[in-house]
């Protein structure tokens, strides 16, 4: 039943209990303790909502850093990966294969704001080697959502 309810509620975590219980086909009592055993234990660990902030007035811009770094001793990449998401700015970090080691998503009001975090905050930590920045300049599909989605012209071809 776990993974049955981390399914539905990932994609939509406003479904209604009774609604998800119909689904399940089983107690709303039952889907509501599961949830309840499964946020204790750490499995569900938050609830989010997705914005457009392109379709708003807030400035927001967001950018991708790939970081490679200096692992440290018997620790790996934890010490360093939990003081770059210990910053306010830094949304999401992950450990990644590749040329580098880890994906820093940011958020700022400007490429500016940024461009500074990076220079004087991520890059003069001392286990960090380099860094490349990307800005996202549109999102097309996040979370699994498609965030601009073309109306179909429904109307009627007419020949003459």
């Amino acid at each position: 039943m776990r993974e049955k309810i981390l399914t539905f509620i990932e994609k939509n975590s406003r479904i209604d209990l009774k609604e998800l219980s119909i689904i399940l086909g089983v107690d709303e009592i039952a889907v509501a303790n599961e949830l309840a055993e499964m946020e204790k234990e750490n499995i569900i660990c938050g609830y989010h909502t997705l914005i457009d902030w392109d379709k708003t007035t807030v400035d927001k811009v967001t950018a991708l850093i790939e970081v490679r770094v200096t692992p440290q001793r018997g620790q790996g990449f934890d010490n360093i990966a939990e003081r770059i998401y210990n910053y306010s700015e830094v949304t999401s970090v992950y450990l990644i294969s590749g040329g580098y080691d880890l994906m820093v998503t940011l958020e700022g009001k400007s490429l500016r704001d940024i461009s500074q975090f990076v220079s004087d905050k991520l890059s003069t930590l001392d286990t960090v080697l380099s860094t490349a920045t990307h800005f996202i300049l549109k999102k097309y599909k996040d979370h699994g959502t498609i965030m601009d989605k073309k109306n179909k012209d429904e109307r009627m071809l007419v020949s003459p």
